[in-house]
């Protein structure tokens, strides 16, 4: 009861109440959290067979492949299958991973699900996450010796975690923004700058007052202007041969209005036509020359970027050739994000979802099948009615009243059975 107080004189203390609702949407969440990062990975095949799994789930063993020795990575059939009883790092997911579970790297473990892999995965990258530790900080997580409540956050690019108040830059509230880049990707991938000054959730200007110093550049930040007072000739000149122009023929060209943004690398080019029908592919013009001839702020500070904010990088030939240097290809592609793989995880799983009770019915005959669908049917009237009394009361529903329930629920089912019957003709 509340306010009771205890023989001592001081005031008992309360059980903590959670409400059935409350269990129900906590086991929801959790179920479709686990659905999200593991439903679109395989649980009982090994992924090696795949070769370079686009993104995928990954754990690492502590107990296999502890702190000094090389790190490895393991799929998460192998986590059930080889690993069950090891201490494991959970790793969320990883891009283009390949299982290395018994390969050179364990010692003394044959991998049972697909036993006959190449030493190495050459094409692997590794990390600190693969020995337990993240962040700039390079803690665990959780940190027991941490004490400061503070959210992980996943780099888009390097795909290290980090504490939000290690990244420079606060972030915003989690569903303002889809993903986040790093300071020291930023740093290697400082063409990133530009677009952030248009398309990032925490816009990064010279003329956001609230963000930067001054466009004078003081502190960590470095301003960007461009050359000829900031404005760039996006005319785009067609060269003709003279003998063309001295036989009158003239050429007309098709240009476009809008940068390439779409990640198809048709809307890259223009065509140009001449009087004989033929026609040329010119490159139009690069959407990352026109942004970084604005005047844009570089910070040592991780970004915020939204939605869809891929589809907007230029895919002309030069940036796909950069991107390529800098082993960022993936930015183009569209299902390479958390995202993509989180969808089609819960696509997955909401298909092969089954309703247990009608699994349970299609392996009965048709008496067991009436049995049971009574007695369902009675549990369920009967467990309707009993907690109607709580709600009509306004009490709280304890564990022991609902074990009281099924006591009780169990005991009528046994005089109703002991009661029958039996007549032979």
């Amino acid at each position: 009861m509340a306010g009771a107080e205890s023989p001592a004189g001081c005031p008992a203390e309360l059980e903590p109440v959670v409400s059935l609702v409350d269990v129900l949407e906590e086991d929801e969440e959790l179920e479709n959290e686990a659905c999200a990062v593991l439903g679109a990975s395989d649980s009982e095949k090994c992924s090696y067979s795949q070769g370079s799994v686009k993104r995928q789930a990954l754990y690492a063993c502590s107990t296999c492949t502890p702190e000094g020795e090389e790190p490895a990575g393991i799929c998460l059939a192998c986590s059930y299958e080889c690993h069950g009883s090891h201490k494991l790092f959970e790793l969320y997911t990883k891009r283009n991973f390949r299982c290395d579970c018994g390969n050179s790297k364990f010692k003394n473990l044959e991998c049972k699900l697909f036993p006959d892999k190449s030493k190495v995965n050459s094409c692997n990258k590794y990390n600190d996450n693969f020995f337990g530790l993240y962040c700039i900080c390079k803690r665990p997580y959780p940190d027991p010796e941490d004490e400061v409540p503070d959210e992980m956050i996943q780099c888009v690019v390097c795909e290290d975690w980090f504490h939000g108040r290690h990244l420079g830059a606060i972030p915003p509230e989690s569903g303002d923004f889809q993903e986040m880049v790093c300071q020291a990707c930023m740093e290697r991938c400082s063409f990133l700058w530009a677009y952030a000054a248009q398309l990032a959730v925490t816009k990064v200007s010279a003329e956001d007052d609230g963000l930067l110093l001054n466009v004078d550049g003081m502190g960590d930040q470095e301003v960007v202007k461009p050359e000829n007072g900031g404005h760039q000739d996006n005319t785009q000149k067609v060269d003709v041969p003279e003998h063309e122009m001295n036989a009158g023929k003239e050429v007309k060209a098709e240009q476009q209005s809008e940068p390439c943004a779409s990640s198809s690398s048709e809307s890259d080019r223009q065509t140009v036509f001449n009087s004989e029908n033929t026609k040329t592919e010119l490159k139009s013009a690069c959407r990352l020359q026109e942004l970084q001839a604005k005047q844009f702020v570089k910070k040592d500070a991780a970004t915020y970027w939204p939605l869809n904010w891929r589809s907007k990088l230029c895919t002309c030939q030069d940036c796909m050739k950069m991107y390529g240097e800098l082993d960022v290809l993936f930015l183009t592609d569209e299902y390479d994000t958390v995202l993509a793989y989180e969808n089609k995880g819960k696509s997955a799983q909401a298909s092969d979802r089954r309703d247990p009770l009608m699994d349970t019915l299609s392996s009965m005959n048709r008496v067991q099948q009436v049995e049971l669908i009574c007695e369902y049917n009675d549990l369920k009237t009967e467990l309707k009615d009993y907690l109607k009394r709580f709600a009509d009361e306004g009490t709280v529903v304890k564990r022991e009243d609902i074990q009281q329930f099924f006591e009780e629920f169990q005991s009528k089912k046994r005089r109703r059975v002991d009661g029958l019957q039996y007549y032979c003709s």
